[in-house]
């Protein structure tokens, strides 16, 4: 008797694994994924895809992954039902706020989020109901100081001016790696195809950074430069502009300020006194500074590897500084901002002026660091949870984070999470970190969960909407995670566990509608009537938004609607980048703010480091295109292949310190250590050694066992937790001093 043809069914999702954001044609035979490719149709990415969207099939299958609650008895994790679960954090949570106050419960969140609706647009919810000053999450790990610098200069967080990559003609890459990462605070898929073709119109490409990357390797010009000295290199750039008379703002020069105040910061920051610390000679500087300057169609980016570093912010100020100065900023071919279709501030309120940022709202207990964007240092975790007072951290709720591998000292941050009272954690793994938490209640897989992009649409290359609707039917009895979030609302809220998820999210929408829409609010509650959880709320952003029907006001507008129609065609094109300045604009003057006092201030600090010399040997980051979060060491279609945890080191290095290829070497810090196999290249600038991130898989109790079969060294367990940029409290994980020596 022959088997029955089951039919296969195809769905279209938005890759939900690192930035780029990726269209995904996924085919499905009896609840069981049997291919996944490239959407060719995507708006975005046209059918690229890397070699980590093939793994959704692994990360969905993987036995590690989580599907039931745990709760820990005696040490050990054991199963639970949901409502075990729940009644276990009713138990403890509450009485434990009520003895210490709300400040006494922490929470933390992990990149992993951006990429879930749900648990992006109801964290916060939670947040909101503990009250607490100790928020934390991954920014400070790799991108506040831009945040803050395009806060500063742009009224808002998310003002982030990006390549227009499709039509410039040359590209300066300083401290980033796109055709790892594909982008990181710029969505961009397939940079590579992006980068040839600038090329092939006769553009160029030119990449600065302490390795030579693969962005490097597919560059016009390579320049070494040394960790850390970003703030030299830009600031001098900037000196060369004003020196030559190079200076000309472009279109936006009735919208900017501060441009003589540049001028007077700059002036010590000549090529000459940075070439030294730089690394680079002063001609490369100036010539630099020049082709940016006399070329009409030009961008200068920076990302990871210029915000994790003691200069984070400063250096990512003058980039925008640059382009600005060089009249690249919001012109084609330079630097645009995107026009998100739902959830971006700066195209909703008045335009072209607004309320600006501001920091330092509270202060962190111990250390006095500044609040920023509603959060503190991650990096003052451990301390606020070891050091006893009023205000201690008690408790703390991780949502999909790692930091024990992902932030500095992770061994100190383990001990401390030892210490505490109560933890909870919403993750699908037992990792390194929610080993230590009292209850761990499991999220979805990716092709179970409902998807559309908040952040990302916001730093875009090209303008869109696309609306993911779940692969996969979610497992019975297991809530959404927006359900869980406002689960544990209810708890700490009072009003406890058993409370509806529905009729708690019907309250709280009333209550945003009614803040939102005052007299219309009935109207938009019943407009969105028939949604519930992070529907309801997208269709609202997309239908008040700049593209939307304004609820049936502008009938050819967005709505969630048409938006979810469109998935099996690739998505909205909502068309290229334009420029949007004054529109954009946020600040309280209704100008480009060259010169925050916060920064000049600080830049004050880097004139008087610009000759101390630099450290003879220093260590950075890196990561694979397999492997930009720690939990994809898991996966066996990424973890397969050569090792990648290796010490990359330049051969004079390896002679010096008497290292060779393939041997083990010892990386120290102070009293901090790793040993970690030596990998001897010559893509390493001297004096550096490069060990990619998220790596040491070898602590008891994490149940990642593909991951632990070759466990690789932990950088962050060299890093100090108390090294961080002043402004944005950005973790400092690069340009480290270190010593080395054979194992």
């Amino acid at each position: 008797m022959s088997e029955t043809n089951h039919p296969v069914h195809t769905h279209h999702r938005i890759c939900p694994l690192c930035e780029a954001c990726c269209g995904l044609e996924i085919k499905v035979q009896d609840q069981k994924v049997i291919s996944i490719r490239g959407h060719e149709a995507d708006v975005l990415s046209r059918g690229y895809i890397c070699p980590k969207a093939i793994a959704l099939k692994d990360l969905h299958e993987d036995p590690d992954r989580l599907r039931t609650p745990l709760i820990k008895r005696n040490g050990k994790h054991e199963p639970a039902t949901w409502d075990e679960a729940f009644a276990e954090i009713e138990k403890r949570l509450p009485p434990l706020m009520a003895a210490h106050g709300k400040h006494a419960v922490a929470m933390a969140v992990g990149n992993p989020s951006a990429h879930k609706i749900g648990l992006l647009t109801y964290f916060g919810k939670l947040a909101r109901a503990i009250g607490s000053r100790n928020v934390f999450s991954a920014s400070t790990l790799d991108q506040m100081p831009k945040q803050l610098a395009s806060g500063l200069m742009f009224g808002h967080w998310l003002s982030t001016a990006l390549p227009d990559i499709s039509r410039t003609d040359l590209l300066v890459v300083i401290g980033a790696n796109p055709l790892a990462s594909n982008g990181s605070m710029w969505t961009v898929p397939d940079f590579k195809g992006k980068a040839k073709a600038l090329q092939a119109r006769g553009g160029q490409l030119i990449v600065i950074d302490p390795r030579r990357t693969e962005t490097a390797a597919v560059a016009d010009a390579h320049h070494f430069i040394r960790p850390g000295a970003d703030v030299f290199l830009l600031a001098a750039m900037v000196q060369v502009l004003f020196a030559e008379n190079l200076v000309n703002l472009g279109r936006v020069a009735p919208w900017v300020q501060g441009t003589e105040e540049v001028r007077a910061a700059v002036a010590s920051f000549t090529p000459e006194a940075a070439a030294a610390r730089c690394g680079m000679p002063a001609d490369t500087i100036r010539s630099l500074a020049r082709q940016i300057a006399s070329t009409p169609k030009a961008a200068v980016y920076a990302r990871i590897g210029t915000c994790t570093q003691q200069y984070g912010t400063l250096a990512s100020w003058l980039v925008d500084v640059l382009n600005t100065l060089t009249g690249h900023l919001d012109m084609e071919g330079g630097m645009l901002f995107a026009k998100s279709a739902a959830f971006a501030s700066n195209t909703v309120g008045k335009p072209g002026i607004g309320k600006g940022v501001s920091t330092g709202r509270h202060h962190a207990r111990v250390s006095g660091a500044p609040e920023v964007y509603g959060e503190l240092p991650i990096t003052c975790m451990a301390e606020e949870i070891e050091t006893p007072g009023e205000g201690q951290v008690r408790a703390l709720i991780t949502v999909a984070t790692n930091p024990v591998l992902s932030s500095p000292d992770g061994p100190r941050l383990a001990k401390a999470l030892d210490s505490l009272d109560f933890m909870v954690s919403l993750d699908i793994y037992l990792n390194e970190t929610t080993r230590h938490a009292d209850v761990i209640l499991p999220g979805l897989s990716p092709l179970e969960d409902l998807h559309y992009d908040v952040a990302f649409p916001q730093l875009s290359w090209r303008n869109h909407a696309r609306y993911s609707a779940p692969v996969l039917p979610r497992p019975e009895g297991q809530p959404e995670e927006w359900q869980t979030l406002l689960k544990l609302t209810a708890i700490v809220q009072g009003q406890g566990a058993r409370q509806d998820a529905d009729l708690l999210d019907d309250q709280q929408f009333a209550d945003d509608a009614n803040r939102l829409f005052g007299p219309h609010a009935a109207a938009v509650i019943a407009a969105t009537g028939s949604l519930r959880g992070p529907q309801r709320g997208l269709d609202v952003a997309l239908r008040s938004g700049p593209y939307g029907d304004q609820f049936g006001l502008k009938p050819e507008g967005l709505n969630l609607k048409k938006v979810m129609a469109a998935s099996d065609s690739g998505g909205i094109d909502l068309g290229e980048l334009q420029p949007r300045i004054p529109e954009i604009l946020r600040t309280p003057s209704g100008k480009v703010e060259l010169t925050p006092p916060l920064l000049l201030q600080d830049l004050e600090r880097a004139a008087q480091d610009l000759r101390a010399p630099a450290p003879d040997l220093v260590i950075i980051g890196r990561r694979d295109v397999r492997t930009n979060n720690s939990w994809m060491h898991n996966l066996p279609t990424l973890a397969k292949g050569p090792f990648r945890c290796t010490a990359l080191i330049h051969p004079d290095d390896a002679v010096r310190y008497g290292v060779a290829d393939g041997g083990m070497a010892t990386l120290r810090n102070g009293h901090r250590s790793v040993q970690a196999q030596v990998q001897v290249s010559t893509d390493m600038m001297p004096g550096v050694v490069s060990l990619p991130h998220g790596w040491g898989h070898n602590l008891p109790g994490a149940q990642l066992r593909v991951a632990a079969e070759r466990p690789g060294a932990n950088i962050n367990a060299l890093l100090d937790d108390q090294l961080r940029d002043p402004l944005s409290g950005n973790a400092v994980l690069g340009g480290v001093a270190i010593t080395m020596e054979a194992a």
